[in-house]
């Protein structure tokens, strides 16, 4: 089967997910309803939110989660890619254990941070909001984080090198390029100090 016919026909479907302003408010609550009102925030970022948080924080350093991993497990239909061409771009999928950025929020800017990433996270349901434990160091913190939702319909799941490599060559959406998205990620990843291998194996094909 071709990578092609492994993605099913998202043209009368994607619009059923796309978040409404109720969902969102309702989301919002949820997640507020769980972190005590007078302490400051953690957010957990693992790719553009690394380096383009677009948020205000106090602190911002590098840590390391267990128990998800960083992962083009995610079909694009909007920002690198379309509904009939799809490119793939990260989430964070189960098992293993992800380095990334955590930025502290203060409390006061808290419910505002969240709805903030809801509204860029959650524009058709694709990731699911989810406290995390972080390690910073010899510090252990709760951090608010975003994973890829597996009942969903742009979940692509553990893909082949090949079949990624297929997405990520068509993809092309408002962003621009996949490869372009691939490139950009590795290169700031690699600017952090951060290896993440399976993308770094997977630009070189793209650079091949």
């Amino acid at each position: 089967m071709s990578p092609k016919t492994c993605q099913p026909d998202l043209h009368h479907l994607t619009d059923q997910y796309k978040l409404t302003e109720e969902e969102l408010q309702t989301t919002l609550a949820a997640v507020m309803a769980s972190h005590p009102a007078l302490e400051d925030l953690w957010v957990f970022g693992y790719g553009s939110l690394m380096w383009q948080p677009e948020f205000s924080f106090e602190e911002r350093t590098l840590a390391t989660i267990h128990g998800y991993h960083r992962s083009l497990c995610v079909y694009s239909h909007i920002w690198r890619g379309t509904r009939e061409s799809p490119g793939l771009v990260l989430g964070l999928d189960n098992g293993g254990s992800c380095r990334g950025i955590a930025y502290r929020v203060t409390a006061k800017q808290a419910a505002e941070t969240v709805e903030y990433l809801i509204r860029r996270e959650m524009v058709t349901r694709v990731y699911i909001p989810r406290w995390v434990t972080a390690r910073i160091g010899s510090r252990i913190i709760r951090a608010h984080t975003y994973t890829a939702a597996h009942n969903h319909v742009q979940y692509a799941g553990k893909l082949s090198d090949e079949t990624a490599l297929h997405y990520i060559l068509q993809g092309h959406g408002r962003g621009g390029a996949n490869t372009d998205y691939l490139s950009n990620t590795v290169g700031h990843l690699e600017e952090l100090g951060i290896v993440d291998k399976p993308l770094v194996r997977l630009r070189g094909l793209v650079e091949r």
